[in-house]
């Protein structure tokens, strides 16, 4: 399905901080988990158990921050050795505004903020990038 106009509504919340915003371009909505197999002993069926869930990298792209100053407030946390992790949704919206999907993130973690390009053109809240490590999707 080709959405023409089409965006992704984001909002993530936290302890003392929060990231709303619009983008045009979401990647990293993955989940990937390694399994260790474990036999117990005379049987020859393995039982799966989950070892570890990788984290992922979720990256926003090409967007606009609709809280005051959110991504500062976060990256001055991080800078101060303070990360907070950030649960929300991201959803999907045709041009018409109305959501046709929806995942849920929790445990995002700030790691990369690229902010704009210095352009009179240019909204001062747009964002070129923002970088997320997350421990699962929904």
């Amino acid at each position: 399905m080709v959405l023409s106009g089409a965006y992704f509504d984001v909002y993530l919340l936290g302890t003392g901080g929060i990231l709303q915003g619009g983008f045009s371009a979401v990647s990293g909505l993955d989940m990937e988990v390694e399994y260790e197999v474990y036999a117990e002993g005379g049987s020859n069926y393995p039982r799966y158990y989950f070892q570890n869930v990788k984290p992922q990298r979720l990256i926003l792209e090409r967007g606009v921050i609709t809280t005051v100053d959110s991504v500062s407030i976060l990256m001055g946390l991080v800078n101060q050795g303070m990360s907070i992790p950030l649960s929300g949704t991201i959803i999907l919206k045709d041009s018409f505004g109305s959501a046709q999907r929806t995942w849920s993130i929790v445990g995002a973690h700030l790691v990369k903020y690229v902010g704009p390009q210095l352009n009179s053109n240019q909204a001062s809240v747009a964002v070129s990038r923002i970088e997320l490590m997350h421990n699962g999707c929904y």
